[in-house]
């Protein structure tokens, strides 16, 4: 690890996040529906940014990998629990199992995107995208025949265990690993994986296995990603993890600058903000009604123009010597 701080910085996050859970109650729920979807978005943008900014891959099933981890986690507290757990738990005891739920369900993601990953990262380009593409489609129609787990109507009555400190721990620990593996001498595969495979592979690196790597470990944070969205959504259904929800991840990514953490970050701030803030504004008078009715026009026609204007990302700044 080449940043001697970033400990530092993970037990700084880790005490905010602690703080923005016990804060929770005193803000307005709006508010706290908002910071938790901002946790959410960076847990799988730093987490997808994995694959395709540092490591070089398309991926545009990551929302399939998030639908697995929130089918598990709810598997795990709404089938599993009232048989493991003693009758009237509460306190710590669901607070453990709730992490154990989470950790299940990236556990079966990252067993997913292993799966996946074994035969397809042996492709390329284009190719591997539509690999990937397939493979959200078919989790998607899979989730909609299982009706033990709710078929197309989905799992409702998922116990409320997410709060903001659940959800910025996992952000926290996510940029924590991701920015802790990137900058480690082991991590410089992925990096020149992406640089140039050919160059690699002809040094003598193996670079199936730093893209099998990244893969897994970017499907393992989206399936923590989908047990912290499903116990806050308190419901969940296959269209919630369709290709939409895949390429609103992939925007974050590239609008943030591919291989770019922070500004990875930020976007998946700004992006969870900007459908907001064009709803509020719709709201303060009569003559900005359009912009409710015309709001996905918006969003589109800005970040079409941001790709126009900046397509190496709003956030991408030049690196110094270090991965950012």
């Amino acid at each position: 690890m080449k940043h001697p701080g970033a400990r530092r910085w993970l037990l700084v996050a880790m005490a905010v996040a602690v703080g923005l859970g016990w804060a929770q109650d005193r803000l307005d729920p709006y508010f706290v529906d908002i910071l938790t979807r901002i946790a959410i978005n960076i847990t799988l943008a730093v987490s997808l940014n994995l694959i395709n900014g540092h490591a070089g891959q398309f991926s545009l099933g990551h929302a399939g990998f998030m639908g697995i981890g929130a089918y598990t986690a709810a598997a795990m507290t709404l089938f599993a629990a009232p048989h493991v757990l003693p009758g009237g738990a509460g306190g710590w005891l669901l607070g453990m199992w709730f992490l154990v739920a989470l950790m299940a369900a990236g556990g079966m993601a990252a067993l997913s995107g292993l799966v996946v990953g074994a035969p397809s990262l042996r492709l390329k380009g284009d190719y591997l995208a539509i690999v990937t593409l397939g493979f959200g489609q078919i989790i998607a129609v899979i989730f909609r025949n299982i009706e033990p787990l709710g078929g197309a109507l989905g799992l409702q009555g998922i116990p409320a265990r997410t709060n903001l400190a659940w959800a910025y721990g996992a952000a926290a620990l996510t940029v924590y690993v991701v920015t802790a593996l990137v900058n480690s001498t082991y991590g410089r595969g992925f990096l020149a994986t992406h640089d140039d495979e050919v160059a690699a592979e002809s040094m003598g690196m193996n670079t199936t296995r730093y893209k099998i790597v990244a893969f897994v470990v970017g499907s393992f944070f989206a399936g923590v990603a989908g047990g912290l969205a499903g116990h806050f959504t308190l419901s969940i259904n296959p269209r919630g993890f369709d290709f939409n929800r895949s390429i609103e991840i992939v925007v974050m990514v590239i609008v943030g600058g591919m291989g770019r953490t922070m500004g990875v970050i930020l976007a998946a701030a700004l992006l969870t903000l900007l459908p907001e803030a064009l709803r509020m504004l719709s709201g303060l008078s009569p003559s900005l009604r359009w912009v409710g009715e015309t709001r996905p026009l918006l969003y589109s026609i800005l970040l079409i123009s941001l790709m126009l204007l900046r397509p190496q990302g709003l956030f991408a700044w030049k690196r110094k010597g270090t991965v950012s």
